[in-house]
């Protein structure tokens, strides 16, 4: 039987075509992660070493950055934590208090809302608002050179155009995530009670209290500023890594957003494991 019309797994052009597509991925992700790495560590470097350096020009930019990433989101995150607030805390508060689980709330709540959907539900939001708006930023200075002008006139780029994002990104993700979690727990309480549901507030903030603990005050602030730094990174990596054209930048915005929900779901994985071990 001729190669052409053997079946597709045993036709030797398509396993081929298949392992070299593999091969292709598995650079393409060392190339990328070996990159970002390399960033990151540069970034961390500028950041230490260069952090007081023309601190009247650079550090209105992080306050510029915390305003744009956190001030000006708080109407769209109090929306967020009153949807959470009736979608997950409201309903779960009744789910519990008709199966006759109360004494669960406090676990279920903190598990559920201060570990895992505030962090993770704000840092997608910055990354949607400000994170999409960072890589086309640089990615368009990169592609017009002024990224180049910048380093003719002994600028260092990533302590003028990526340490303030780093930054102010890190710092608004973790005010933000505060913010959010402590109105959607409010709100969700709020839902349970115009449901009628028999749960006294200190009965509520006392299950709430008896199940918080010092790591995770700890890790929730890990937590959101991993998430905060990782996009800044990410989009700050796409948007300045390599010269672009103009028409290139959607397509580098789109790279940038997606590898920052991969980065951001496995440093939330990482954090999983770390609250399975404590």
């Amino acid at each position: 039987m001729p190669a052409d019309v053997l079946p597709a797994r045993a036709n030797p052009r398509f396993v081929r075509s298949y392992l070299n597509w593999i091969g292709r991925f598995i650079l393409r992700l060392v190339r990328t992660i070996h990159g970002l790495g390399a960033f990151a560590l540069i970034t961390v470097g500028v950041t230490l070493t260069k952090f007081w350096k023309a601190s009247g020009v650079v550090h209105p930019l992080i306050s510029a950055e915390i305003h744009r990433a956190g001030v000006r989101l708080l109407p769209m995150i109090s929306f967020l934590a009153f949807a959470l607030g009736l979608v997950v805390i409201g309903q779960t508060v009744s789910l519990l208090n008709r199966v006759g689980a109360e004494n669960y709330l406090g676990i279920v709540m903190v598990t559920v809302v201060v570990r895992e959907l505030g962090p993770l539900a704000t840092a997608l939001l910055v990354l949607a608002r400000v994170g999409t708006a960072i890589v086309i930023e640089l990615s368009t200075s990169r592609a017009t050179g002024e990224v180049e002008a910048l380093e003719a006139l002994g600028i260092d780029p990533i302590h003028y155009l990526v340490m303030p994002r780093v930054l102010g990104l890190a710092i608004s993700i973790f005010a933000l995530t505060v913010y959010l979690i402590i109105m959607a727990l409010l709100s969700g309480y709020l839902f349970a009670f115009i449901q009628d549901v028999p749960l006294r507030p200190g009965e509520y903030f006392s299950q709430l209290a008896n199940s918080l603990g010092y790591p995770d005050f700890i890790l929730l602030a890990l937590k959101t500023v991993t998430f905060g730094a990782v996009i800044a990174v990410v989009t700050s990596y796409q948007g300045l890594a390599r010269p672009v054209r103009l028409d290139e930048v959607a397509d580098v915005t789109t790279r940038a957003v997606v590898q920052s929900v991969i980065a951001c779901v496995v440093f939330d994985a990482l954090f999983i494991l770390v609250y399975l071990i404590m």
